[in-house]
């Protein structure tokens, strides 16, 4: 079992991976959010990860909310009392 950094990972499995499967660092990092008691360590394993990580990746393709959940951090707008200087 060959521990490697995240970003090799990456390289990894996009070399070996079709257009639709293609990675970003933060999809890595929301597999490992989601995926915590998998990923134990703070180093990849291609031979370990990269199985859940396609089948993760491709229940993420197949459900397009989850996707757009995943994909876009809920914004939150808030409305603060104005405030009026009078100088």
């Amino acid at each position: 079992m060959l521990l490697i950094s995240k970003e090799k990972f990456l390289e990894e499995h996009n070399k070996l991976s079709p257009s639709n499967l293609q990675a970003t660092l933060t999809l890595l990092d929301r597999f490992r959010e989601e995926k915590k008691p998998l990923m134990k360590d703070s180093d990849w394993c291609l031979d370990k990860y990269r199985i859940p990580f396609i089948s993760w990746l491709t229940a993420m393709q197949k459900d397009p909310n989850k996707k757009e959940k995943l994909s876009k951090k809920k914004e939150i707008y808030r409305n603060y009392p104005e405030t009026h200087y009078e100088g």
